[in-house]
C-alpha cells in the first residue's frame, strides 16, 4: 500500500502551489481547455532497493514527472517560470508526509528542454523522490 500514500503526498504537495493551475492526473479523465495551461503528474516507480538480506527493510524510489503544458506560441517564459517553482517547491532535502509515511526528494530537479506537442509548449520536470519502508 506505499505506492498510493507516496503518490498522495507528492499529488497533495504539488496540489498546493499557487497561483493554482489546471492538473491532469493519472486514470482520472480530463479536458484541456484551450488557450489555458495545465500540468500532468505521473508517479513513476523505480526497482525497490534492498539494503541487506534479512533486515526486512526496503526503499522505495523513482520519479514524479510533472510535464507543463503551455499554449504553444506564446514564448518560454511564463512555462520555465512554473518549472522553477516547482523546482524550489521539491528542493532536493525537502520531504513530505502523508499519515506514517515520508517522501524525501533525492536530489534537485530536473527541468528538460521544453518542445512542441500538439499545440502545446511542454516542459518537464523530473523529481527524484524514495522512501525508507
Amino acid at each position: 500500500m506505499s505506492q498510493p500514500t507516496i503518490r498522495a503526498a507528492l499529488e497533495a504537495a504539488l496540489d498546493s502551489r499557487a497561483p493554482a493551475i489546471d492538473t491532469a492526473w493519472q486514470n482520472v479523465p480530463y479536458a484541456p481547455v484551450t488557450g489555458r495551461p495545465y500540468q500532468a503528474a505521473y508517479l513513476l516507480p523505480a526497482e525497490p532497493a534492498n539494503h541487506s538480506m534479512g533486515d526486512g527493510s526496503r526503499q522505495e524510489r523513482g520519479i514524479f514527472q510533472v510535464s507543463l503544458m503551455y499554449p504553444s506560441g506564446q514564448g518560454t517564459a511564463v512555462a520555465g517560470a512554473r518549472a522553477e517553482m516547482i523546482r524550489e517547491l521539491f528542493r532536493r532535502g525537502a520531504s513530505f508526509t502523508k499519515g506514517d509515511l515520508t517522501v524525501q526528494i533525492e536530489r534537485t530537479p530536473e527541468i528538460a528542454d521544453g518542445r512542441e506537442d500538439g499545440d502545446r509548449w511542454m516542459v518537464p520536470v523530473k523529481i527524484r523522490w524514495f522512501c525508507n519502508l
